[in-house]
This record gives structure tokens, sequence and C-alpha cells, in this order.
């Protein structure tokens, strides 16, 4: 580490224990809503934007807005030159006078061409209809590809591209400028090449085709959602409101129809790959580097049993290559890790990765193409997350994982045999990266829990070319401004789990004084509330500023800590969820700083449903629940990711009803603030207004905040934002002090 971080971190040490007094000269925010949009002055710049590794990872392109002015650069990694491809300056939409703008870009194979999309209207969280344009780097040419199409992307030859439009699958020849279409059996709720809701939601992909490694065949998903019930969702605005239907298979209805096809793009046919679903999904699949060879990952539709299928898709024979089994389910993406993959195949390699679970930790194992395991490449008491770049010439990995601590990740190398490990990312704290294709190069942008993020961009040979950081206005607010950081701990709960957390002590903290406790939480399958980095939140300083102390905690369900601390949760979710909240305020309130009969808990979403399930199977620990968009019901949820979780209703009826905040309504004690938005396509209406239902017939009084527009968020604006949080604000100050 340079001698500057030397000194940044002994600064950040002598701000955050400098004596009570001195911290409580410092400016207060003069209200909340200066306190949220302060937020962004905790945040320091760091990583160049939209950042995507080109030339096999020896240059990146970057991108530089000002004003309207959008800006493609490339930069040379080992020399620092840097030259603009592209800028949006007096360019036009083609045959318009309006001026061009784009949503995203991708490069063509041999970087002489960038796709753009442009004119984005969504359709579900992720999703929408783009205009597409491609864009000469040599002659600045623009021209129209696509109007309104679901998806498109550049064939690896960088020839053609490919797009989905209005249900069916297309080409657009780059050098004959002709479209080709491949598919005519689109219908109203069939699709072919996307998904509906419940996919694209569940199981984590948006474009549902892919390009094969030869540019010859495209394979995808045709979704037959015609058998789905639908949900209606209306903000009643308008004289006659109009009501917008959304697919949507709940726990036990039919879930999507889906079959996998491909198409030869040079023969123009196609052909259905004969797979039998037994009720179950294919939630992946992916070209290998054996040639006209599909790999077909297939699960049963509680996802604890996957397989995977090789087909050849000239001759439509098929062998089965890996099977897994698991007592619960099996992860095939990480969400909460930002990686939509488990199952690596590198190019020009006849092997593939996969990440399981199988001896307790998600550890890498290596297949070859018969399905053996050659090895297993990593192992121990610590989880990879995933693996971010494969240099199949050195025969080595990176990979991202928890091995310092369960609330850090750090990026590793190791070669494919399990040996030469090394780790990459030395700083203390948790790690965000983005590594080169061949791992030569990455990104590093980490902070702890007293120091803001930085930067940096490393070589993996452990020389730092470039940093990106500069912690100098953070600094300044921090100077100038009450701060209050986060502090870890960790204890262990009556049963003898050993549970990670963070507090976050109020302005003018004195050990001898009592102060009231809000724990905000989401709790999760999978996911992880706690790390080890810098805290960003003007919500949480607002209320320490006001005298709580916040606090967090991974309790079991979450990620990072192995199979059995997270799978626990299994058939029986809220059970342990809210064991572990009750034994952290518990714990908290062992303290006697805080007032055991003052503590809050909130959460949005599945936060939203473990907040006011603890709050009623446990009556008496929590004095209020801040309650948002919650699911109070499993059978009301969609069916792909309630029965990983759960299971099916007819094997677990029992379990869907404990787990149900319906079921326990008539515990309420305390004080219960629900919101939610009448436009939630996510976790619907029906959730919150069944549980008000419950708590009416039960006798019991709660508050309810209704936004009719707005989505899963609620909030559909800033002033709204703050009108939320206000409410929960004030709702805390009325009941804990």
């Amino acid at each position: 580490m340079k001698r500057t971080s030397r000194v940044l971190s002994a600064v950040l040490i002598t701000l955050f224990f400098i004596p009570l007094s001195l911290n409580a000269q410092k400016k207060n925010y003069s209200d909340l809503r200066e306190a949220l949009f302060s937020a962004g002055k905790l945040r320091t710049g760091g990583l160049p934007s939209n950042v995507t590794w080109i030339e096999g990872g020896e240059k990146y392109s970057f991108t530089r807005n000002k004003q309207s002015v959008q800006e493609i650069w490339t930069r040379d990694v080992s020399t620092g030159d840097e030259k603009m491809v592209f800028t949006n300056e007096d360019l036009t939409f083609p045959g318009t006078d309006r001026p061009f703008r784009y949503v995203s870009f991708d490069w063509t194979k041999d970087y002489s061409h960038l796709l753009f999309q442009c004119n984005f209207n969504p359709i579900w969280r992720y999703s929408g209809n783009s205009d597409y344009y491609i864009y000469s780097v040599d002659d600045k040419s623009l021209e129209p590809v696509v109007k309104q199409a679901f998806s498109a992307e550049i064939s690896p030859d960088g020839k053609k591209v490919g797009y989905g439009k209005d249900g069916d699958l297309y080409e657009y020849d780059l050098v004959r400028s002709e479209h080709t279409q491949f598919t005519d059996d689109a219908r109203e709720q069939v699709y072919n090449g996307r998904f509906g809701w419940a996919q694209e939601e569940e199981f984590g992909l948006v474009q549902g085709w892919s390009w094969s490694n030869d540019s010859r065949f495209i394979s995808y998903w045709q979704s037959d959602e015609t058998e789905v019930p639908v949900y209606k969702l209306t903000d009643f605005s308008g004289h006659h409101p109009e009501y917008m239907e959304v697919p949507y298979p709940k726990v036990g209805d039919n879930p999507p129809e889906v079959k996998i096809g491909v198409i030869d793009t040079e023969a123009g046919t196609k052909k259905w790959l004969d797979i039998d679903l037994e009720g179950g999904y294919v939630p992946r699949m992916y070209w290998t580097s054996e040639p006209n060879t599909l790999a077909v990952m297939w699960t049963n539709r509680v996802q604890s049993h996957m397989k995977i299928w090789f087909y050849d898709v000239v001759s439509g024979h098929r062998r089965l290559v890996m099977e897994e089994e698991s007592d619960a389910w099996i992860d095939i993406f990480d969400f909460f890790a930002g990686n939509l993959h488990l199952v690596y195949f590198p190019d020009n390699l006849e092997e593939f990765f996969w990440i399981s679970e199988r001896d307790g930790w998600a550890h890498i194992y290596r297949y070859d193409y018969d399905g053996n395991v050659i090895n297993q490449v990593t192992e121990g008491e610590w989880e990879v997350k995933g693996i971010e770049a494969i240099d199949v010439q050195s025969k080595r990995l990176y990979y991202v994982s928890t091995e310092i601590a369960p609330t850090e990740q750090n990026l590793f190398s190791v070669k494919f045999n399990g040996k030469g490990k090394k780790r990459l990312t030395k700083a203390n704290g948790n790690h965000r990266v983005n590594v080169s294709d061949k791992g030569g190069y990455y990104f590093d942008t980490y902070s702890d829990v007293t120091t803001p993020s930085e930067t940096v961009l490393m070589s993996s040979k452990g020389k730092m070319i470039e940093k990106f950081s500069d912690n100098s206005n953070v600094m300044s607010f921090l100077d100038s401004h009450f701060y209050a950081p986060r502090e870890m701990f960790s204890f262990t709960t009556t049963d003898g789990q050993k549970l990670d957390g963070y507090f976050i002590k109020p302005a003018d903290f004195d050990e001898n004084k009592e102060y009231p406790l809000v724990l905000d939480i989401y709790g999760g399958p999978g996911s992880q509330g706690v790390f080890n980095n810098f805290g960003t939140s003007g919500w949480h300083q607002y209320l320490a500023q006001e005298g709580f102390v916040v606090a967090s905690v991974n309790n079991r369900g979450n990620g990072g800590y192995g199979y059995e601390f997270e799978k626990i949760v299994h058939h029986q979710l809220g059970k342990w969820e809210s064991h572990d909240f009750v034994e952290t305020a518990k714990y908290l309130a062992s303290k006697p700083w805080i007032d055991g009969d003052n503590m809050a808990i909130r959460g949005h979403s599945y936060g939203g449903y473990t907040s006011s399930y603890t709050m009623l199977t446990h009556p008496g620990v929590f004095k209020v629940s801040l309650t948002a968009a919650p699911v109070t019901d499993h059978l009301y949820y969609d069916c792909i990711l309630t029965e990983r979780y759960m299971g099916l209703i007819g094997d677990n009826a029992e379990g869907y009803k404990q787990s149900s905040v319906i079921t326990h309504a008539a515990n309420l004690e305390g004080h219960l603030l629900l919101a939610h938005s009448l436009m939630d396509e996510n976790v619907h209406p029906q959730h919150t207004f069944q549980l008000v239902n419950a708590l009416n017939m039960a006798g019991k009084d709660f508050d309810l905040k209704i936004y009719p527009p707005g989505a899963h968020g609620i909030a559909t604006d800033m002033t709204t934002y703050v009108l939320l949080m206000t409410q929960y604000t004030d709702y805390l100050k009325e009941y804990l002090k």
C-alpha cells in the first residue's frame, strides 16, 4: 500500500475516534430530507463508468458524460493511451433532427462497430423493447437495425445481429443489410426468445436466446403462458380505471411451459430438442467448445434435483453429463453476489467448472465433457461466490470467495488442479472486482467500516496501475458533518450459533444513557446485510443523529456461511430468521446503553415479511415494526421462487401455514406500520390487504400507508420517497421516544 493510503487510514482512525465533544460540534442535518440527499456525499467516486474489457483484456472501454454529451473511450492498460471512439455531440437519429442518445452498447468481436440500444420502453423489472443502431468506429456512420425489439445481440463473428421482436426471432446481416425471420409461431402469451414475469424475475435472465460460438446456430426458449393465471393491478386513476394484467403463477399454479429450439441460421431451419420437463424447469443452457453441442440444464419443480445434458444440435442425440441432488434447493445463480451463472464453459477447452455445495460449502469442481470430476479446485470452510475469469492457457481461475471472513469478499486465483492459490486483493474490508478476460488486470473497489471506498486498477501480479478514487470530498464532508461509523460485532445465540452484525451508535453517545434500537433487516435466503464496508445510508445517519442505535445482522438463511447455515430455513421460512432477529435484539438489549423496552424492526419486501413475521410470532420483543411491501403468505407469491424454498403445498401444508404472517395476526402487540403500492407487480398488494383483513378480524389496530402508483419500491419519485422515509422516522419518534 502506498504511503498516501497509510496516511489516509491514519486520518480516518483519528476522525472516528476523536473525542465526542468535538464530534458534537460538527454540523448536523437540518432535517431528514437533507440527510437523504447527502448520502451521495458519503460515496467516493471511483470506477470509470460502464467498463468493458476489450482486445483480450489488454484494453478497456469506458464512458464519459458531459451534460447531454455521451462519449465512449478506450484505454490501453500498459501504456495508458486513451482514444475517444464515439461521441453523440451533433449526432442525430438517422433521418431526423432528434439528438442521438443511447441506453447501452455492445462491441463487435473485432471492435470495429458498436451496437447501441436506444429508446427503452420497460415491460417488467429488467426487460423492455428498444431501438437498435449499428455504429462504425472508422467512418462514424450510424445505421438503424430494428425498432422496438425485445433484445439484440451481435454474433460472435461480428457479421450479424440476432434480435427478438414481437415474440419471434430474426437476424440482420450487417454485410448485406438484410433481415431474415426465423420463427413465426408467436402469439398472445407465447414467446420465442424471451420470458414471462416469473421466469425473468426468479431465474435472472432477460434474453431467452443465444448464439453458438461459431455464429451458425441460435438456441432459444419458447415460453407458453396460456395456462398461467393472470393477476390484475390498478392505481384507480382516471374516470374508469385501467388494469395492468400480469401472467403470474402462484404456488400450485401451472408455470409457463417451455420448449428448447435450435435455429440453423445458414439453412434457415429450426428443430425442437427432445426434453421431458417432468414438471420442472430449464433455467440455463450453454454452448460448449465441442462443435454443435449445447449444454442444457434441467431442474425438478422444487429445484432440488439438477441435470446437465449435452445435445448434438445437428443429430438431436443427447447424453447426460452431470447430475446433482440436494436435501434442500440447488443454487444455479447468485442474485445477491451479482453472478448469473455458477457453471462455466470456457472457450477452447473441453472442460467445465461448477460451483457446488456438495461438501457443505460452495466450492469449484472441475469436470471433463464425459461428466467425470477431474478434481475439486477449492475447499475449506468458506464459500466461493463466483468465477470472474478463466485463463485457459495458464490453466488458472480467478474467483471471489469469503475465505478471509464471511463479511468480506476477496479475489483469489488458483490453478485448475487446485494448486498455487494466491490472494490478490489484500486491503482490509470488502471488495467488488471487475476482472479482465484472462485475469491479467482487475478493477478493485473496496472499503471497510472506517474507510470510505477506494478504487484501483491492479495487475494480477500485484502492481497498482492506477488509482481512480478521490476521498477528499468525502473526507471534507466527514470533517464538517456528524458521522456515526458502523461497528462490527459477533455473538453466540442461546442455541449455539455465532452471528455477525453491526451497530451504529447515536450522536453524543453516552454509555450511561439508554437509547432506542432500530434493527434494519432483509434476511432472505442467500442474501447478506452485513459486510465490513463503509456505511453510506443517509437515513441511518439521521436516525443516529436523532438518538437511535441502528443495527443489522446476518441471520440464518443468509449466504456466505455454508450449507447448514443457509439451508436450515428450507420448508420453514420465517422460523429461524425471526429467531435470530429476536436473539440479536436481546443480545443488544443486554448492553446498558440499549433500551430493551423501545426496540423496532424494519424491512422491505422479504424484509417486510420477516419484520412483520417476527413482530407477530415473538410478541413483546419489538415495540414497533416498519413493514413495507411484505410477503404475508407464501401461497400468494410466485411458484418458481416460493417452491424452491418451501416445497410443494401438498407436501408441506403445515409449513406454509406456520410461515404465513396472516396465521399469527391475532398475536400483534405494539405498533405496526404497513406500506404498499397498488401497482407492485412483484409482491402484490393482495399480501398487505389479506393481512389487513386478518388484523381487522382479530380486532388489532395498526397503521396503513397506501401509494397507488409506483411499483415494488413503493415511492414513485423523490417527493414520495422523502414522504415514505418521513413516515417511518416520525413513527419511530412517536412510539420509541
